[in-house]
């Protein structure tokens, strides 16, 4: 017997405009990037950390191509999942990747959401391995699940809003930094003494991290207004944001705190560089800009990625269950997903969580690469040269990170592999039994 049909998930068409794109991809990248992921970076490229994120925006940026491509001539709420079953058609291989990219946008929640307690005790004398980081961040993520519940036009505006305040307020804490230190940038060097390639290769792998949020604006594209042209331009303008406010900071923190310093203080290492800068002023306002940007980009998170997996259940690709709970599927989806971003919260800290993101979204990432060169170019005139060095970047970056993580954090690759497995093993057997109904 067939299932019963789940209620529409309702998509507002030319509910989201190009400004509205913009702050919602750059909300969630500053938010996940820069206050999550610059001590994460530092630690692997030591010296070499700020350049590690003007790399990993130039394989983000040929990475772009192919959703840009994708987007133009496809434009659709769900994203990537259509985009995966336009190369690939209704199967295993779009499920399960459309799955990984799902998965790895919920892990970028619950590494923004520890980031947000993590930051936000920097304000009270308390230890950062208090039992109040995941419950702060759990706290995040149903203020996030409110406000989604708003709608469109409020997460719109408030995305707005948010986005402005803290690009505004990150420009200028760096420019200040910069200041103060008197360009004196003592923790970058264009000769470093410790960095390595495999850790430098690595630390791109995470800095990739701080651009992905490029997706959610793919992944919204049936609700931009004239997302055939719109949603390549958003993407674009997004990655060319950040890019820049990352490097100022990060050459910023690289001027007022030495390496094992950055080191020390890796889950929360903007806050601590204001502290020489402007002292306990400078700390307040940081920690102040971290709040903004980590609500925020939670907020474009969720609202962007409940909208794919409510696209993955109208296209029968993943399992539905309403749990008795009324309303539509981006509603139940909504909930799906915020259960999961707290479980992870809750029981894994920063630098697993940003691993698990980096290697299932990279391998995502190739398979998108992979259908529009294998089965799509001509049809949307893309340029094969692109996608093939798209590819071959993300296939050098994820191999030399899975290797400096094999050596040391092995409990990353066998949780990778688990999931892996779990997740394209279950879409096999859902996609077959759904079929044999």
């Amino acid at each position: 017997m067939k299932q019963s049909q789940p209620k529409s998930s309702r998509y507002q068409k030319n509910s989201l405009s190009l400004a509205g794109a913009v702050s919602m991809g750059t909300g969630v990248m500053i938010g996940a990037g820069i206050f999550a992921l610059t001590g994460q970076v530092a630690e692997l490229a030591h010296e070499w950390f700020p350049w590690a994120f003007l790399v990993a925006a130039v394989v983000a940026g040929f990475s772009a191509y192919s959703y840009i491509k994708m987007s133009n001539a496809f434009p659709s709420a769900g994203g990537i999942a259509m985009f995966l079953q336009k190369a690939y058609g209704k199967g295993t291989i779009t499920a399960a990747c459309a799955l990984l990219m799902y998965f790895s946008m919920v892990i970028n929640e619950s590494l923004v959401a520890r980031t947000f307690a993590t930051y936000t005790l920097q304000l009270f004398d308390v230890n950062n391995n208090n039992w109040m980081i995941p419950a702060l961040g759990v706290g995040l993520l149903l203020f996030a699940f409110f406000v989604n519940i708003l709608g469109n036009q409020f997460i719109q505006a408030f995305s707005f809003l948010m986005a402005f305040i803290k690009i505004g307020g990150l420009t200028l804490l760096a420019a200040g930094g910069l200041w103060a230190a008197g360009l004196d940038l003592e923790s970058v060097s264009l000769a470093p003494e410790e960095t390595t390639w495999s850790g430098f290769i690595s630390a791109v792998a995470l800095a990739i991290l701080a651009y992905k949020g490029f997706t959610t604006i793919t992944n919204s594209g049936g609700e931009i207004n004239d997302p055939h042209k719109n949603v390549g331009r958003a993407i674009i303008i997004s990655i060319a944001i950040c890019v820049i406010i990352y490097l100022i900071v990060t050459l910023a923190v690289g001027g007022n705190l030495a390496i094992d310093e950055i080191v020390a203080a890796k889950d929360y290492a903007l806050a601590e560089a204001a502290r020489p800068a402007f002292g306990q002023y400078g700390l307040w306002i940081t920690v102040g800009f971290a709040i903004i940007a980590t609500v925020s980009g939670v907020i474009a998170s969720v609202f962007a990625v409940s909208r794919m997996l409510a696209m993955l259940t109208d296209m029968k690709l993943v399992p539905h269950s309403h749990f008795g709970m009324p309303g539509s599927i981006q509603k139940h989806t909504l909930v799906y997903t915020i259960v999961m971003a707290m479980l992870l919260t809750v029981f894994f800290d920063l630098s697993r969580i940003a691993s698990l993101g980096a290697i299932f979204y990279i391998i995502m990432d190739i398979a998108i690469h992979w259908g529009v060169f294998r089965y799509l170019r001509k049809e949307i005139n893309a340029n094969s040269s692109i996608l093939i060095t798209a590819m071959l970047l993300d296939v050098i970056v994820l191999a030399v990170f899975l290797v400096v993580k094999a050596r040391s954090d092995i409990l990353v690759i066998w949780a990778s592999i688990a999931g892996l497995i779990v997740i394209f093993v279950g879409e096999r057997l859902f996609l077959k039994h759904y079929a044999e109904e």
